[in-house]
């Protein structure tokens, strides 16, 4: 028989705390550092063959010191980051994260709640972050909403809210069978990927997204967008849902919000706004008025570590209807009782409004920095970012090797440099080297794309760290790197 007592019980937890708590000093010393001198540092470096090879060995089967582990965590990953926390970083729509944000997931990993049920403070604050959601959308207090990874997950809360609530078909019951005929959704040609993705998900296939034409301005084209439901109806197919985007990927193009709104309204379908990167903008009173019709919308999905800065990840989806987004995803197992006392009591269950039951305390971060900077410093925020974006189009179009490929709007600037004599062929192979040379060099993080079938520097800019010399910075080397290109 076992002895129990000279039996020692296995733990996780450091023999030595105060060298745990010394290793935790450091690496917040070593992040204070990092992001106080990130100017001056360069913004990309290519990851040598070691590092690779290094992070390509087995599983440990013993473990190491964690001192040993950090150092390691040092010299082959932390030097070889994204860049998206610099201060030129400008090739996705991704946000930079804050020190206080960051530290919340710290304190939220180490609190270490499944924030989905229960009676606890992170419940509490969930609930209390998406209510400021609300308020910064001006959505109705009795609405409800979630918070979420990002946009991807986002939408497709939202779309299978508008699909199961599409007339009596009982489609959460009886599937998609339910429906006589084709649930069809309409969204323009430069809407995000993910809502095609996820109708495919959600069991309409691509032959039930229609993806509308859009104008010299990239924004969807309503006169199109009209014919084609009423071409629909006539062949008895079933319209239910029209996606309009607060700011595509792309180009920054806003949808035509209110002519959307009120086509919606006229044929009955669910109005959905991914407004996974702009709808914030309508912080920016340039935009308030162009966003307004977001408040109107039946759904809404945006990002809150695009432009509020928060570090990845979250995003939130809202719902006017707040009994329809509850039809669409509660359910109760028999472990998961409700009680009106102790620790199974609490908030409803945020389960009941979306997929997952295992769901990290991530409110806990927007919460912490919206307390810190406050509504009326991120509206500066955004405003900036803007300007931002309007200057840089200002310095392209005032000088003659540059071209503006699309308008500028909000925080999306998107040009190439042209040369006389070259082609449409040899542009693009120059402006794809000038782009690989600015990253590769470290000077700034740009991305392309392609407009018009033309090859496109863009540049897309969330960053709460840029100032208005990054814009000329960048300019100028665009234009150096350029004149060093002499053949093609």
């Amino acid at each position: 028989m076992t002895n129990k007592k000279s039996r020692e019980d296995l733990t996780l937890d450091p023999k030595d705390w105060e060298a745990m708590r010394q290793l935790g000093h450091q690496m917040i010393d070593d992040l204070i550092d990092y992001w106080k001198n990130i100017r001056q540092e360069k913004i990309w470096k290519p990851i040598p063959a070691e590092v690779k090879a290094f992070l390509d060995q087995p599983i440990p089967a013993k473990g190491q010191d964690p001192k040993e582990v950090y150092e390691e965590f040092k010299h082959f990953i932390f030097p070889y980051n994204k860049g998206n926390v610099h201060p030129r970083f400008f090739a996705w729509i991704q946000g930079t994260g804050t020190p206080l944000g960051t530290f919340a997931d710290l304190l939220a990993s180490g609190m270490n709640p499944n924030t989905t049920i229960g009676e606890h403070s992170a419940m509490y604050v969930d609930r209390q972050v998406v209510n400021w959601c609300k308020q910064l959308m001006n959505f109705p207090s009795e609405s409800s909403g979630i918070l979420v990874s990002g946009g991807s997950m986002a939408n497709i809360t939202a779309l299978t809210v508008a699909r199961n609530s599409f007339g009596e078909e009982k489609i959460r019951q009886r599937g998609l069978k339910a429906a006589s005929a084709q649930l069809v959704l309409y969204c323009s040609v430069e809407t995000h990927s993910c809502i095609q993705k996820a109708a495919e998900i959600i069991g309409l296939g691509t032959d039930g997204v229609r993806k509308i034409g859009v104008n010299d301005r990239f924004e969807m084209k309503t006169d199109e967008l009209e014919a084609q439901i009423q071409e629909d109806l006539g062949q008895g197919l079933f319209p239910f849902c029209i996606v309009g985007t607060s700011g595509t990927v792309n180009t920054g193009a806003i949808d035509p919000m209110d002519e959307l709104l009120a086509i919606s309204r006229k044929y009955g379908l669910w109005f959905h706004v991914d407004g996974a990167y702009g709808a914030l903008a309508k912080l920016d009173p340039k935009y308030a008025t162009r966003l307004k019709a977001i408040e109107e919308a039946d759904s809404l999905a945006f990002d809150l570590h695009k432009w509020l800065y928060v570090p990845y990840e979250v995003g939130c989806t809202l719902i006017r209807d707040s009994k329809k987004h509850r039809e669409a995803f509660a359910m109760t197992p028999n472990y998961l009782l409700q009680e009106t006392r102790g620790l199974s009591g609490g908030p409803d269950s945020i389960n009941n409004y979306g997929f997952e039951l295992s769901r990290g305390f991530k409110a806990l971060k927007i919460w912490m920095s919206i307390k810190e900077h406050g509504r009326e410093k991120y509206a500066q925020m955004i405003s900036q970012n803007n300007r931002q974006a309007e200057y840089l189009g200002d310095l392209v179009q005032e000088n003659p090797q540059l071209q503006l490929m699309a308008p500028v709007s909000m925080s999306i600037t998107c040009f190439r440099m042209v040369k006389p004599g070259l082609d449409e062929s040899q542009l693009r192979d120059l402006n794809r080297e000038i782009l690989l040379r600015i990253q590769e060099e470290g000077i700034a993080s740009p991305s392309s794309t392609i407009l018009n079938g033309k090859y496109t520097l863009r540049v897309a800019n969330v960053n709460q760290r840029t100032r208005m010399e990054d814009m000329d910075l960048l300019v100028r080397e665009v234009l150096r790197i350029g004149q060093e290109i002499r053949t093609i």
